[in-house]
């Protein structure tokens, strides 16, 4: 299908696109022409691996980058540094009819990126699930305001009981080198988890003591796959005040 897009402000990024569908292949099923739809940081997968088989494309192994990665025709994907996009449609999400293209186009990245650890529910491979954050009542904090933790904060809204205290995790947004023993993993609870989602340049420094005192865990995460992205793009158009 053949994606192309509204104005400029939808080029928000490289991987953050959002347009009207102008054609179709004949396999096509879910899009007609003059649909909204978008597409994230993956433009494909093996589809066949188990990561894949459990919507979590974002972890294969052979996964394909909306740009700068070669496609399963050899050519180089360019992303929204192009004037359309020509996408299989698994890997184009259906965009709501409530949700602005031009602010809702970061959602694509940074929308994915911060819900997949605080909200996302649709498999056990989620990491709030996974990590076992997804309790009612329990206490999340959110490091690093910017882009990534500007919209964490927002998602963070969304759940009940969120006093601050001691923390059961936390999710660090983080890109430049930063403490993270006394600041971060002082204030989890024993059992706490310090998610990373943020990608610093430089190592950072972990005091093992920290985390053997309390049983606390470090993990990180990425994006979300493809059923996950659509549920974190419905949810967003059901809050509108995320876009605020």
């Amino acid at each position: 299908m053949c994606l192309t897009w509204i104005d400029e402000l939808s080029r928000y990024s490289s991987h953050e696109i959002v347009g009207v569908v102008t054609e179709l292949g004949s396999k096509v099923e879910k899009f007609e022409v003059g649909d909204n739809g978008g597409v994230g940081c993956l433009v494909g997968s093996c589809g066949s691996c188990n990561n894949c088989a459990n919507d979590f494309e974002c972890y294969c192994p052979k996964q394909i980058l909306t740009y700068a990665s070669p496609y399963h025709d050899g050519t180089k994907t360019y992303g929204g540094y192009s004037d359309h996009i020509v996408a299989d449609e698994r890997f184009v999400l259906r965009w709501p009819e409530n949700l602005p293209l031009n602010t809702g186009a970061p959602l694509l990245c940074v929308g994915i990126t911060t819900y997949n650890p605080l909200c996302g529910r649709i498999t056990t491979y989620s990491p709030l699930g996974y990590f076992r954050l997804d309790k009612p009542g329990m206490k999340v904090g959110v490091v690093g305001l910017g882009g990534l933790g500007h919209v964490a904060v927002k998602m963070q809204r969304s759940r009940p009981n969120s006093a601050m205290s001691l923390l059961d995790g936390i999710i660090d947004t983080v890109f430049a080198t930063h403490p993270i023993n006394a600041p971060l993993l002082s204030v989890l609870k024993p059992h706490g988890k310090l998610l990373l989602v943020g990608a610093p340049e430089k190592p950072l420094q972990l005091i093992s003591f920290s985390l053997i005192t309390g049983r606390k865990i470090v993990g990180g995460s990425t994006i979300g796959g493809l059923k996950e992205t659509q549920e974190m793009l419905d949810f967003a158009a059901s809050m509108v005040w995320l876009l605020i």
